[in-house]
């Protein structure tokens, strides 16, 4: 039979102090009882996230210490905002390769590649389980650089069949700055990424409450660069997607967007393509990669709910009973789930039982794709044993 180890769990914590130093300090005494390999932490943007990390560091001198900025906070006991939580990783249990991808804005994919191959060959010298299978992958990237695709692209040659997961910084719908902190600063401009190598079984996932409706529309001018569509079929761009979906112009939000989104066809398969918002032009600016002559399909919802439910279903099935779910959310989603108190209440309620811990993303990182209104992440079960 298989029996859960006595190795050390996965420590989790939140804080609500609007003090930066109150913050680190209360999150560092819940995460204290272990030889952490790494302390993650998902903060809002309200803090000094260069601060919080520092005094984290104090804390945890031996360990990696990793957080970024957030559009809301994930703690297993509920959805917040003006909030940091996070977890610190047993060293007993997890081994970490980490680097920075810094100045994002002149990214080379041939560097991307080399630091992600000599990550590889780092992480084999200190494993605590046979790489193959026992290892996953996680990418933070500045969520305002537009650059995600790319460097995913240069990742995903390199990792072979190592399953990746991430998420876009956020910063509390201002879509002005993000950070990441790392090696004692916070940075923008800047992705990080992890090969995590774990005696825990995990399952890689994500999954979305959209399917593709029969009305399509097609781009017919941007900008590729700052994924800003001016022209849809041949009209403002703006005024078409109000007119498709049957919205009046004037009435364009954040909560349109999120209720209404547009999607593309990959390999066979449906994903979204987020709005982020109206630009100053009247223009469409879009959270993923878009061009010109770019077939997009009107998304309609199913219940978020069971979907979420069914996700969590499937889970269990592969890792049993999760110690920690790293979740990337999308702020979108979250702004569709408030809209109706008994529908938060549920989707926080699953979180809870679920022992999720993660943060509200401006776009999701998963395989080699860069996707939009999803819950993705990773699921982590308990180690285990066979015993007799």
């Amino acid at each position: 039979m298989i029996v859960e180890t006595a190795a050390p769990h996965v420590l989790t914590g939140v804080s609500v102090e609007e003090d930066s130093k109150s913050a680190a300090m209360e999150l560092a005494a819940a995460l204290q009882g272990v030889e952490a390999e790494i302390v993650l932490f998902f903060a809002s943007s309200h803090y000094d996230i260069g601060l919080l990390g520092r005094e984290l560091q104090k804390h945890f001198p031996g360990s990696l210490v990793l957080g970024c900025t957030t559009a809301g906070e994930i703690h297993e006991h509920r959805c917040l905002r003006r909030s940091v939580c996070g977890f610190a990783l047993p060293r007993e249990t997890f081994s970490i390769s980490l680097r920075p991808m810094p100045s994002l804005s002149n990214f080379d994919m041939q560097a991307g590649q080399k630091l992600v191959s000599d990550m590889v060959a780092e992480l084999s010298d200190h494993l605590v389980a046979p790489i193959n299978g026992n290892t996953f992958a996680m990418l933070l990237v500045d969520g305002m650089s537009r650059l995600e695709e790319i460097v995913l692209s240069a990742i995903h040659m390199e990792i072979g069949d190592i399953p990746l997961f991430g998420g876009s910084a956020g910063d509390d719908l201002k879509f002005d700055k993000t950070a990441i902190f790392h090696d004692g600063d916070a940075h923008d401009d800047i992705a990080v990424f992890c090969l995590i190598n774990t005696v825990c079984p995990f399952r890689i996932f994500s999954t979305q409450h959209f399917v593709a409706s029969d009305r399509k529309m097609v781009i017919t001018e941007a900008d590729v660069a700052t994924r800003c569509v001016s022209e849809i079929n041949a009209a403002p761009a703006a005024k078409e997607y109000a007119r498709l979906v049957g919205i009046d112009y004037d009435c364009l939000d954040p909560m349109t967007f999120a209720t209404h989104p547009v999607m593309v066809r990959v390999g066979g398969a449906y994903y979204v393509r987020s709005i982020q918002n109206v630009d100053q032009n009247d223009n469409l600016r879009f959270f993923c990669a878009i061009d010109e002559g770019l077939v997009l399909t009107l998304a309609e919802g199913v219940d978020m709910v069971e979907n979420l439910s069914q996700t969590f279903d499937d889970i269990r099935l592969h890792v049993g009973e999760p110690q920690l779910v790293i979740g990337c959310d999308c702020i979108f989603r979250r702004l569709e789930y408030e809209q109706d108190p008994k529908v938060a209440t549920k989707v926080a309620n699953l979180f809870k039982q679920n022992r999720v811990i993660g943060f509200n993303t401006y776009g999701e990182q998963f395989g080699g794709m860069h996707v939009n209104q999803t819950f993705t992440g990773v699921a982590i079960g308990y180690p285990q044993s066979k015993g007799g």
